[in-house]
């Protein structure tokens, strides 16, 4: 088998780097999340492959939080409008869990399919090669196998890198892309038996049998009222979630001229309904608090054939009201709802 050494992921990572735009796992002062190797300050921060999943989610690689669709400016006879695409270089994604390459995953099913294309993420999507790292050791917050992930098998991976516990990763190509790192790291990369790490058992399990079907019965139920009645409505679960993929779009004007782009927005936002004659079909905050479950565990798997969660765990370590969507699905299974 082939295995990469540990203390040589520096020059992997700057031979890559060489030829991608390469993002990696890093602790950022007190933020850990998904930044370019060449953001990469040796002074102060700190490599971030062994944790079980950093703070920011790799959707801002092919989604980013901001990012420009198209210019305007005014001339004689009209209004100019050109198309604003970022050239998009190769990326290559190193150090993904399989909860958020499953979300990837998800977004390419919304993104790319049902004949709808979105050309921004298109563009970037093609051009970017994944490198998961499998997950052996699940944290307390993990629940991605009761969503239909495997940690040890992280589906649509170009390469897996495995930690054996010692110094070596052992590497496994998975697809042509994940060859042709290969091919980029051979120097690196060395022939050596290693036997495979031991995995652990889930802490949390979350029954899923049945939910969507219970859910499509109880969008009227009064229970909505009584589990969203913590929440905040600040949005940090929908931006820490690494499959939600809500945007607003807006226009910044210059003078005459101007461009418009598209931001990441939030299905909790009062706003984010409001429509142009001042109705909101959402106005409340137990109607957005139930659409967004409802998104997540019903709706989503209608169309697309999976959930729109993958277990990842991130809402439930940052919501400050303590809401746990694990324990939503749980009542969602056990309560006795009348549509």
């Amino acid at each position: 088998m082939k295995v990469l050494n540990k203390n040589k992921l520096p020059a992997v990572f700057d031979k890559l780097a060489q030829q991608s735009e390469l993002f990696v796992p890093l602790q950022k002062k007190e933020q850990s999340g998904f930044y370019s190797w060449k953001s990469f300050d040796q002074a102060s921060d700190q490599l971030a492959l062994d944790l079980l999943n950093v703070y920011l989610p790799p959707k801002q690689v092919l989604l980013p939080q901001t990012e420009k669709m198209y210019s305007f400016r005014q001339e004689e006879g009209g209004v100019a409008i050109s198309e604003v695409y970022e050239e998009s270089q190769a990326r290559v994604i190193f150090g993904i869990r399989a909860c958020d390459l499953q979300a990837i995953n998800c977004l390419d099913q919304a993104f790319l399919t049902r004949g709808f294309v979105d050309e921004f993420y298109k563009a970037r999507r093609d051009n970017t090669t994944i490198v998961a790292s499998a997950c052996y050791k699940p944290g307390a917050n993990c629940f991605c196998s009761s969503m239909g992930v495997d940690p040890l098998e992280p589906a649509g991976a170009d390469a897996i890198i495995r930690d054996t516990g010692t110094e070596y990763f052992i590497w496994e190509a998975r697809t042509p892309a994940g060859e042709e790192l290969s091919r980029q790291l051979a120097e690196f990369l060395e022939e050596k038996e290693l036997p495979l790490p031991q995995s652990q058992a889930f802490e949390r399990q979350v029954d899923m049998e049945g939910v969507a079907e219970k859910l499509s019965q109880v969008f009227s139920s009064p229970l909505w009222e009584e589990l969203s009645d913590a929440c905040q409505t600040c949005g940090i679960c929908t931006y820490l979630c690494p499959s939600c993929y809500c945007f607003d779009i807006q226009v910044k004007n210059q003078g005459e001229a101007g461009y418009r782009f598209r931001c990441w927005d939030s299905c909790m936002y009062g706003e984010y309904t409001m429509m142009a004659g001042g109705h909101n079909p959402r106005a409340s905050a137990t109607e957005r608090f139930r659409n967004r479950f409802l998104h997540k565990l019903e709706f989503f798997n209608e169309r697309y054939g999976m959930p729109l969660c993958t277990g990842c765990g991130r809402c439930i370590i940052a919501c400050p009201a303590g809401i746990d969507i694990s324990k939503i699905i749980t009542a969602a299974k056990e309560a006795e709802w009348s549509a």
